[in-house]
């Protein structure tokens, strides 16, 4: 174990659980510091969500926008696979492109599809016309993580958003896109329009995961969903200096930042590098291999393939502890699917999982 000076959170309201000590200790918190904790800590991204059947039952005739705006709904589906997995953390229940949606923004997410928006953002007109997020409108967010966080107590929450590259992707494409070519040919063809949309869309995230964070949630977690489709030069130069912005806006709050992204493994080091405290790996390289390459000293977070949650337990069990025996190459090691969990999977597998890392 070894010994890790806790940032300043001085700038915390008093009554924050990492302020007043309720999660300081928290096996997640020490993780992503760099310390390594007695007891593996896991906890599953989309974790919260379709697999659950009490997810299905309580999101009957809702839209997942709406779900997400209430403040008493997005905190139940947020507690309630801390409650059956017994997971040493939560992760507040959102989605991507909710911040968009309160800065005004036209967009609906379609069942079998994704966000999608009502028009392109596509040329400078169209980025003029984006509005600043206003932050009265981050109240229902506040409120949904207030609730939650009185009611995990100990167990830390991890506050949520997408980074900037993959909400700049969702406007440009004006939904989900395979190779986000539209996208990538603006950050080149129009260099001043791509850094306007940019720096909107680091400050509208930032200023989301900053609610999270000033109401309760012990960590954040930036999410870049696309970031596998750019090339090393690409992401340093054109993506990486709005993903530091958006993640400046939590910096001087003391909380562990974690950054995860699909399909990353040709940037992890510039990853890190934008002002992060833990890298999340997907399920394309060994733990062992990221950690090489994030130099040795990063805490890392996963990486367990989604795909094996339905294989036979024997598969899965001998495959989480391959990945937790890789993982203690790194100085600490938060264990975690290598992306988010299918709709399809069987949630008492998640709940062995959980109980085998315990032993671990």
């Amino acid at each position: 174990m070894r010994h890790v000076i806790a940032p300043d959170v001085s700038a915390l309201p008093a009554t924050h659980p990492l302020a007043d000590g309720r999660t300081a200790s928290s096996r997640l918190v020490r993780a992503l510091r760099g310390d390594r904790p007695e007891t593996l800590p896991v906890w599953f991204m989309r974790q919260a969500g379709r697999s659950l059947p009490e997810y299905r039952a309580l999101r009957v005739s809702t839209k997942m926008l709406d779900a997400c705006l209430d403040p008493a709904l997005s905190s139940e589906i947020t507690l309630q696979p801390v409650r059956r997995h017994g997971v040493d953390a939560g992760i507040f229940f959102s989605d991507i492109v909710v911040p968009v949606k309160l800065a005004g923004v036209g967009v609906d997410i379609v069942p079998g599809r994704g966000p999608v928006l009502e028009a392109p953002v596509r040329t400078r007109d169209d980025v003029a016309r984006l509005e600043p997020l206003d932050p009265a409108a981050l109240e229902p967010i506040a409120d949904g993580v207030a609730l939650t966080v009185a009611e995990l107590g100990e167990t830390p929450l991890i506050g949520f958003a997408g980074a900037p590259f993959t909400l700049a992707a969702y406007l440009v494409e004006g939904g989900p896109s395979k190779d986000h070519i539209r996208a990538r040919t603006l950050m080149h063809s129009d260099p001043e329009t791509w850094d306007a949309l940019m720096i909107w869309a680091a400050d509208t995230t930032g200023a989301f995961l900053r609610a999270q964070i000033l109401a309760g949630a012990s960590a954040g977690q930036l999410f870049d969903s696309w970031v596998g489709s750019l090339s090393l030069r690409d992401y340093t130069e054109l993506v990486a200096p709005y993903s530091a912005r958006a993640l400046a806006h939590i910096e001087d709050l003391g909380v562990p930042r974690i950054h995860f992204g699909v399909g990353s493994g040709e940037v992890l080091a510039a990853m890190r590098d934008v002002g992060t405290d833990a890298v999340g790996i997907d399920w394309r390289i060994p733990l062992d291999e990221a950690s090489r390459r994030l130099g040795g000293a990063t805490p890392v977070q996963g990486n367990i393939d989604p795909a094996l949650l339905q294989a036979p337990w024997d598969v899965l069990e001998a495959h989480v502890r391959d990945v937790v025996d890789r993982g203690r190459a790194a100085p600490a090691h938060v264990l975690n699917l290598g992306h988010g969990v299918n709709p399809d999977t069987d949630p008492t597998v998640l709940t062995r999982i959980v109980e085998l890392a315990h032993t671990l």
